[in-house]
Protein backbone atom coordinates (compact mmCIF):
# COMPACT_ATOMS: atom_id res chain seq x y z
CA UNK A 1 0.00 0.00 0.00
CA UNK A 2 1.24 3.32 -0.92
CA UNK A 3 -1.00 5.28 0.83
CA UNK A 4 0.71 6.73 3.36
CA UNK A 5 3.25 8.61 0.95
CA UNK A 6 0.30 9.81 -0.82
CA UNK A 7 -0.90 11.37 2.43
CA UNK A 8 2.55 13.03 3.11
CA UNK A 9 1.95 15.34 0.19
CA UNK A 10 -0.49 17.13 2.20
CA UNK A 11 -0.13 19.12 5.24
CA UNK A 12 -3.22 20.12 7.36
CA UNK A 13 -1.19 22.80 8.40
CA UNK A 14 -1.45 24.58 5.08
CA UNK A 15 -5.12 25.23 5.67
CA UNK A 16 -6.72 26.88 8.77
CA UNK A 17 -8.25 24.99 11.09
CA UNK A 18 -10.79 25.25 13.66
CA UNK A 19 -10.11 23.08 16.82
CA UNK A 20 -12.91 21.97 18.45
CA UNK A 21 -13.58 19.98 21.99
CA UNK A 22 -15.90 17.48 23.18
CA UNK A 23 -16.92 15.97 26.35
CA UNK A 24 -16.02 19.22 28.56
CA UNK A 25 -12.45 19.54 26.27
CA UNK A 26 -11.47 15.63 26.77
CA UNK A 27 -11.11 15.20 22.83
CA UNK A 28 -10.21 17.73 20.65
CA UNK A 29 -10.95 17.59 16.97
CA UNK A 30 -9.60 19.66 14.42
CA UNK A 31 -11.46 20.29 11.33
CA UNK A 32 -10.71 22.72 7.92
CA UNK A 33 -12.15 26.14 8.76
CA UNK A 34 -13.27 26.51 4.89
CA UNK A 35 -13.73 22.88 4.10
CA UNK A 36 -16.62 19.93 5.35
CA UNK A 37 -17.24 19.84 8.77
CA UNK A 38 -18.88 17.24 10.77
CA UNK A 39 -22.54 16.99 12.39
CA UNK A 40 -24.95 15.41 14.42
CA UNK A 41 -25.05 12.59 12.02
CA UNK A 42 -21.84 11.40 12.99
CA UNK A 43 -22.22 11.78 16.65
CA UNK A 44 -25.05 9.80 16.87
CA UNK A 45 -23.79 7.20 14.84
CA UNK A 46 -20.95 6.51 16.78
CA UNK A 47 -23.16 5.98 19.69
CA UNK A 48 -25.60 3.84 18.00
CA UNK A 49 -23.39 -0.04 18.70
CA UNK A 50 -21.72 -0.19 21.79
CA UNK A 51 -18.70 -1.89 20.90
CA UNK A 52 -17.13 -5.07 22.48
CA UNK A 53 -14.23 -6.08 23.99
CA UNK A 54 -11.68 -6.54 21.55
CA UNK A 55 -13.45 -5.00 18.85
CA UNK A 56 -11.81 -4.44 15.86
CA UNK A 57 -13.86 -1.33 13.59
CA UNK A 58 -13.54 -0.15 10.56
CA UNK A 59 -14.30 3.75 10.34
CA UNK A 60 -15.57 4.03 6.86
CA UNK A 61 -15.13 7.55 4.87
CA UNK A 62 -14.07 9.04 8.01
CA UNK A 63 -13.64 12.55 7.03
CA UNK A 64 -12.22 14.27 9.77
CA UNK A 65 -12.04 11.00 11.81
CA UNK A 66 -14.78 12.43 14.69
CA UNK A 67 -16.62 8.52 15.00
CA UNK A 68 -13.10 7.32 15.50
CA UNK A 69 -12.54 9.81 18.27
CA UNK A 70 -16.10 9.57 20.01
CA UNK A 71 -15.58 5.48 19.74
CA UNK A 72 -11.75 5.88 21.38
CA UNK A 73 -12.96 8.39 23.70
CA UNK A 74 -16.38 5.90 25.39
CA UNK A 75 -14.66 2.83 24.65
CA UNK A 76 -10.96 3.15 24.26
CA UNK A 77 -9.96 0.88 26.82
CA UNK A 78 -11.86 -2.15 25.07
CA UNK A 79 -11.54 -1.42 21.56
CA UNK A 80 -8.60 -3.62 20.17
CA UNK A 81 -8.17 -1.24 16.95
CA UNK A 82 -9.71 1.16 14.48
CA UNK A 83 -8.98 1.30 11.13
CA UNK A 84 -10.24 4.79 9.31
CA UNK A 85 -10.43 4.80 5.54
CA UNK A 86 -10.65 8.58 3.60
CA UNK A 87 -11.03 9.30 -0.10
CA UNK A 88 -9.49 13.16 0.33
CA UNK A 89 -6.23 12.94 1.32
CA UNK A 90 -6.07 17.05 2.81
CA UNK A 91 -8.98 14.86 5.44
CA UNK A 92 -6.80 11.67 5.80
CA UNK A 93 -3.92 13.31 6.50
CA UNK A 94 -5.95 15.69 9.26
CA UNK A 95 -7.48 12.55 10.74
CA UNK A 96 -3.91 11.11 11.38
CA UNK A 97 -3.11 14.25 12.90
CA UNK A 98 -6.61 14.73 15.44
CA UNK A 99 -5.80 10.73 16.87
CA UNK A 100 -2.15 11.81 17.27
CA UNK A 101 -2.91 14.85 19.07
CA UNK A 102 -5.54 12.60 21.61
CA UNK A 103 -3.09 10.24 21.76
CA UNK A 104 -5.14 8.18 20.46
CA UNK A 105 -2.94 6.64 17.45
CA UNK A 106 -1.65 3.39 18.80
CA UNK A 107 -4.83 2.17 18.33
CA UNK A 108 -6.06 4.42 15.58
CA UNK A 109 -4.68 5.31 11.95
CA UNK A 110 -6.20 6.88 8.75
CA UNK A 111 -5.55 5.33 4.67
CA UNK A 112 -6.37 6.93 1.85
CA UNK A 113 -8.36 5.00 0.37
CA UNK A 114 -11.39 4.41 -2.45
CA UNK A 115 -14.56 2.72 -1.03
CA UNK A 116 -14.83 1.06 -4.49
CA UNK A 117 -11.64 -0.58 -4.32
CA UNK A 118 -11.63 -0.88 -0.49
CA UNK A 119 -9.62 -4.30 -0.84
CA UNK A 120 -6.83 -2.75 -1.75
CA UNK A 121 -6.37 -0.80 2.22
CA UNK A 122 -8.27 -3.32 4.30
CA UNK A 123 -7.72 -7.16 5.01
CA UNK A 124 -11.31 -8.95 3.62
CA UNK A 125 -13.44 -10.21 6.76
CA UNK A 126 -11.06 -8.69 8.89
CA UNK A 127 -13.64 -6.23 11.09
CA UNK A 128 -16.29 -6.89 13.84
CA UNK A 129 -17.67 -3.47 13.32
CA UNK A 130 -17.89 -1.16 10.30
CA UNK A 131 -19.28 2.27 11.06
CA UNK A 132 -20.34 4.61 8.01
CA UNK A 133 -21.87 7.90 7.71
CA UNK A 134 -21.37 8.17 3.72
CA UNK A 135 -22.33 11.10 1.26
CA UNK A 136 -26.51 11.14 0.90
CA UNK A 137 -27.07 12.87 -1.85
CA UNK A 138 -26.86 12.67 -6.10
CA UNK A 139 -25.39 15.69 -7.36
CA UNK A 140 -28.07 18.80 -7.87
CA UNK A 141 -29.93 17.78 -5.08
CA UNK A 142 -29.34 18.15 -1.35
CA UNK A 143 -27.57 21.08 0.29
CA UNK A 144 -25.15 23.00 -2.07
CA UNK A 145 -22.03 23.00 -0.86
CA UNK A 146 -19.16 25.60 -0.79
CA UNK A 147 -16.75 23.69 -2.79
CA UNK A 148 -15.37 20.62 -4.04
CA UNK A 149 -14.65 18.86 -0.53
CA UNK A 150 -17.91 19.47 0.84
CA UNK A 151 -19.17 18.16 -2.21
CA UNK A 152 -17.38 15.23 -2.35
CA UNK A 153 -18.24 14.50 1.63
CA UNK A 154 -22.37 15.16 1.38
CA UNK A 155 -22.85 14.13 -2.40
CA UNK A 156 -22.78 10.58 -4.45
CA UNK A 157 -20.07 12.09 -6.47
CA UNK A 158 -16.44 9.33 -6.50
CA UNK A 159 -19.34 6.48 -5.43
CA UNK A 160 -21.97 5.44 -5.03
CA UNK A 161 -24.38 4.22 -2.14
CA UNK A 162 -23.89 0.82 -3.54
CA UNK A 163 -19.86 1.04 -3.38
CA UNK A 164 -20.00 1.90 0.54
CA UNK A 165 -22.47 -0.82 1.24
CA UNK A 166 -20.60 -3.37 -0.84
CA UNK A 167 -17.46 -2.11 0.49
CA UNK A 168 -18.52 -2.57 4.44
CA UNK A 169 -20.19 -5.82 3.57
CA UNK A 170 -16.48 -6.97 2.30
CA UNK A 171 -14.63 -5.76 5.00
CA UNK A 172 -16.83 -6.92 7.98
CA UNK A 173 -16.41 -10.90 9.29
CA UNK A 174 -19.45 -13.22 8.58
CA UNK A 175 -21.58 -12.11 11.51
CA UNK A 176 -20.06 -8.86 11.97
CA UNK A 177 -22.24 -5.49 12.91
CA UNK A 178 -22.44 -2.47 10.33
CA UNK A 179 -23.66 1.03 11.23
CA UNK A 180 -24.96 3.37 8.75
CA UNK A 181 -26.83 6.39 8.97
CA UNK A 182 -28.63 7.74 6.07
CA UNK A 183 -31.93 10.01 5.65
CA UNK A 184 -34.88 9.33 6.92
CA UNK A 185 -36.47 9.58 2.97
CA UNK A 186 -33.58 7.42 1.44
CA UNK A 187 -34.26 4.50 3.79
CA UNK A 188 -35.68 2.35 0.98
CA UNK A 189 -32.51 2.90 -1.22
CA UNK A 190 -30.64 2.13 1.54
CA UNK A 191 -32.76 -0.87 2.65
CA UNK A 192 -32.61 -2.23 -1.23
CA UNK A 193 -28.27 -1.61 -0.76
CA UNK A 194 -27.86 -3.41 1.99
CA UNK A 195 -30.13 -6.12 1.35
CA UNK A 196 -28.35 -7.16 -2.17
CA UNK A 197 -24.79 -7.67 0.22
CA UNK A 198 -26.12 -9.85 2.29
CA UNK A 199 -26.20 -7.27 5.67
CA UNK A 200 -29.51 -7.69 6.98
CA UNK A 201 -30.76 -4.99 8.95
CA UNK A 202 -31.33 -5.88 12.80
CA UNK A 203 -32.05 -2.76 14.70
CA UNK A 204 -33.66 0.80 13.07
CA UNK A 205 -33.73 4.36 15.09
CA UNK A 206 -35.93 7.00 13.57
CA UNK A 207 -34.03 10.29 14.75
CA UNK A 208 -36.44 12.94 14.36
CA UNK A 209 -35.31 17.20 14.77
CA UNK A 210 -38.13 17.27 17.16
CA UNK A 211 -41.52 16.31 18.70
CA UNK A 212 -43.68 19.53 18.41
CA UNK A 213 -44.96 20.34 16.19
CA UNK A 214 -45.26 16.79 14.81
CA UNK A 215 -42.95 16.73 11.87
CA UNK A 216 -41.04 13.22 9.69
CA UNK A 217 -37.87 11.76 10.57
CA UNK A 218 -35.04 13.72 9.31
CA UNK A 219 -32.65 10.41 9.44
CA UNK A 220 -32.09 6.25 10.37
CA UNK A 221 -29.99 4.83 12.06
CA UNK A 222 -29.50 0.85 10.94
CA UNK A 223 -27.58 -1.94 12.44
CA UNK A 224 -26.89 -4.82 10.12
CA UNK A 225 -25.54 -8.52 10.46
CA UNK A 226 -23.64 -9.97 8.27
CA UNK A 227 -25.65 -13.11 7.05
CA UNK A 228 -28.06 -12.23 9.94
CA UNK A 229 -31.10 -14.55 10.29
CA UNK A 230 -34.62 -12.98 10.24
CA UNK A 231 -36.23 -10.58 13.18
CA UNK A 232 -35.23 -6.62 13.62
CA UNK A 233 -35.68 -3.78 16.52
CA UNK A 234 -37.25 -0.78 15.96
CA UNK A 235 -36.06 1.19 18.76
CA UNK A 236 -38.04 4.30 20.51
CA UNK A 237 -37.62 7.59 18.14
CA UNK A 238 -34.93 9.98 19.43
CA UNK A 239 -35.38 13.72 19.40
CA UNK A 240 -31.75 16.23 18.64
CA UNK A 241 -33.95 19.38 19.87
CA UNK A 242 -36.30 20.31 22.04
CA UNK A 243 -38.33 21.50 20.15
CA UNK A 244 -38.04 23.84 16.75
CA UNK A 245 -35.67 26.77 17.59
CA UNK A 246 -34.96 25.03 20.39
CA UNK A 247 -32.08 23.55 22.68
CA UNK A 248 -31.01 20.22 22.31
CA UNK A 249 -32.99 17.58 23.96
CA UNK A 250 -31.66 15.56 27.32
CA UNK A 251 -31.21 12.10 25.16
CA UNK A 252 -28.88 14.47 22.26
CA UNK A 253 -27.25 16.73 25.40
CA UNK A 254 -26.32 13.29 27.30
CA UNK A 255 -24.37 12.15 23.55
CA UNK A 256 -21.94 15.17 24.60
CA UNK A 257 -21.34 14.80 27.56
CA UNK A 258 -18.07 13.12 29.26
Amino acid sequence: MNCEMDIEKFDPESRLTTNDTMFSGAVSCRQFQDGYRFSVDAVLAAHFCTPKNTEIILDLGAGCGIISLILMYRWGDTIERIQAVEYQPQLCSLSQKNFRENGFNHKCSCVQGDVKTILDVVRPESFTLVICNPPYYTLGSGRKSEGGECSLARHLVSASLDDFTKAASLAVKNGGNVVFVYPAELLASLMTSLSRVRLEVKQMQAIYSYSNPPMDAKLVLVRCVKNGGAGCKLSPPFYIYKEKNGSFSQEMEKLYLP
